[in-house]
């Protein structure tokens, strides 16, 4: 039995390997793929996802029906080859799904004709762009890294690997994961791909410790590299023991105290001052739910629900979604906030729903290229409570009586009963909504059915003509 694909969010390995390839600054990538094809990962996407600007480190073997057709993708290839050979950057051939399709493996002519270039296998039918990402950085580390002892430590360095080209607010948790760094009296030495090229990806084994900024991808080839690693953290105390880890694998414990002693003094007073104001005691009624990448999606589960006390209706991570249920499960309860990519805001206008959407993960129109809207580490645990509580704030000022300019019309309408089963199905209706919307919600409601009663000359308000308005 076929399966309905409902709105497909996460793409597929070609992107994964594009991303990743092109963000080191000493490669051009060959795509060899159709024409038109390159241009959703050179121009599209790229402008509409954190406002990426063209990249023009990619060029196409443009395929077209004769070499699909017939002759292959060969004599392009080395046409395009000896152009770029010119600009001194090494190049790298990346397969997409048209170009697996035919069969164009160019391993053998590359290796008899220009060794110095090699293939990816992109396996862009097969996989998706988080797996292609993790495989694409692993393949960099066996390719560009000769074999061999590896070279002395630096002590006091740590490299991040992860930041690829279409990562959901990459530039800002980058920072924070920078900042938490320096903060235990280390150097970042490396960011992979970003900020590195090729002729550094063996200088990452210099590192004693290497972080891995994603879930999804990363951990393949920081294993490669033989250092220690550790996963970038998420909420307070992940925070908390990332820090701890990296002053126990560097032997600067001390520093690693004394600098958790200074977050709680300074960048996380703020996550104290609101959980000891009146705003706390909204918190339990907060109902959310999470639809992202699995590093967000995890990671906001486990502070706003475990530590923060919120309610998580549920979390989905992209790769593993569901897209046709996870708009029945928003049909049936919508939450009070939905952390969430394009298609779960498009599900949530279908619905005419008061969630407030707050981006969470590509894709989707938003540029998070700003350093000050982290999700991770401490400061993301403050900004991420301070945009719910400014949100709640802001709910709540939409309830105030406001003093129109010009008075609304009297209306003299009758009042319509309701009956007791009526008013039963309205408080379930009522419940299912955010907590602290429940009374204006509920207002509306009981407008809406009354008018439609008397608009069909009905005496009451009952279930049937209730349920009809949802």
């Amino acid at each position: 039995m076929t399966k309905t694909i409902r709105d497909e969010s996460t793409a597929s390995a070609f992107w994964g390997a594009v991303n990743t390839f092109c963000a080191l600054d000493d490669v051009h990538v060959i795509a060899d793929a159709p024409v038109g094809c390159y241009n959703l990962v050179g121009v599209a996407v790229m402008d509409y996802t954190d406002a990426i600007p063209y990249l023009e480190n990619l060029t196409p073997t443009s395929l077209t029906e004769k070499e699909i057709g017939s002759s292959g993708s060969t004599g392009r290839l080395q046409e395009i080859i000896r152009e770029l050979q010119p600009e001194g950057k090494r190049l790298l051939v990346v397969s997409s799904a048209e170009s697996e399709m035919i069969g164009s493996n160019h391993t053998a002519m590359l290796k008899q004709h220009y060794p110095d270039i090699h293939f990816f296998n992109s396996n862009s039918l097969g996989e998706n762009e988080w797996t292609g990402r993790d495989r694409a950085l692993a393949w960099l580390c066996t390719t560009f890294i000769e074999e061999g002892p590896a070279p002395p430590v630096e002590p006091g360095t740590v490299s991040i690997i992860g930041p690829t080209y279409g990562c959901f607010n990459s530039p800002s948790d980058l920072a924070e994961i920078k900042r938490l760094i320096a903060g235990c009296g280390l150097k970042v030495q490396h960011v992979y791909p970003f900020a590195s090229s090729l002729e550094e990806i063996a200088e990452l084994r210099k590192s004693e410790v290497v972080v891995v900024m994603y879930k999804e991808f990363g951990q393949q080839a920081a294993e490669l590299l033989g250092r220690p690693f550790i996963q970038a953290p998420f909420g307070l105390k992940e925070t908390g023991n990332f820090i701890e880890e990296l002053g126990r694998l560097t032997g600067r414990e001390e520093e690693a105290a004394m600098f958790i002693r200074e977050e709680k003094a300074t960048t996380l007073k703020p996550v104290w001052d609101l959980w000891r104001g009146p705003q706390s005691e909204w918190f339990p009624t907060v109902r959310f739910g999470v639809a992202a990448d699995a590093t967000y999606a995890e990671g906001l589960k486990r502070f706003l629900a475990d530590e923060m006390g919120m309610q998580c209706l549920f979390c989905h991570t992209s790769p593993e979604t569901d897209n046709n249920k996870l708009r029945e499960s928003l049909q049936k309860e919508q939450p009070q906030f939905m952390f969430g990519r394009m298609p779960d805001k498009i599900y949530l206008a279908e619905l005419d729903a008061k969630t407030r959407f707050i981006p969470a993960g590509f894709p989707g129109p938003i540029v998070r290229r700003a350093l000050g809207t982290p999700f991770m580490g401490h400061a993301g645990t403050v900004y991420l409570l301070q945009e719910i509580v400014n949100a709640l704030y802001d709910t709540l000022f939409n309830f105030l009586p406001i003093s129109r300019s010009a008075p609304e019309p009297i209306r003299n309408e009758p009042e319509v009963p309701w009956t007791a089963e009526a008013n039963k199905v309205l408080e379930t209706i009522v419940s299912k909504a955010p907590f602290i919307s429940q009374i204006s919600f509920g207002r509306e409601l009981r407008k809406k059915a009354e008018a439609l009663a008397l608009k069909e000359g009905h005496t009451t308000v009952t279930p049937e003509l209730l349920q009809r308005l949802g």
